[in-house]
């Protein structure tokens, strides 16, 4: 991520808050994200504080718990995220563009096997 750092900073974005914005679609609730992320619910509160004011996400009561906010990014907080995420695969194809065929093909197999559920 360090190198992508340039790219988020120009985003507005921290390391951390850009894991936020790119996991908050599958883990919508404050504490489905803390889990996902493996990071302190507390730390959470305060990278949704910053994104909310930053306009990147917004929260909104759940309709079916009035109890807990849903998370929601905005339009721009989308446009930070999938920009970013660009940044992040343009990265990993610099990287990978330094191992041969061979090499990337045999880590395709072996991160997919890593991927399979357990029998």
């Amino acid at each position: 991520m360090d190198a992508c750092s340039g790219e988020l900073a120009e985003l507005g974005l921290e390391t951390k808050e850009f894991f936020v914005l790119a996991e908050v679609a599958a883990s919508p609730f404050p504490a489905e994200l803390a889990a996902a992320l493996m990071i302190p619910k507390a730390s959470v509160t305060v990278y949704v504080r910053n994104l909310v004011a930053k306009g990147f996400m917004r929260r909104e009561i759940d309709d079916e718990d009035l109890r807990r906010h849903r998370l929601i990014l905005t339009s721009e907080g989308e446009a930070a995220r999938d920009r970013a995420l660009s940044a992040l695969a343009a990265e990993y194809d610099r990287r990978l563009a330094r191992i041969t065929p061979q090499d990337r093909a045999d880590l395709r197999r072996i991160l997919l096997e890593m991927l399979k559920s357990p029998e």
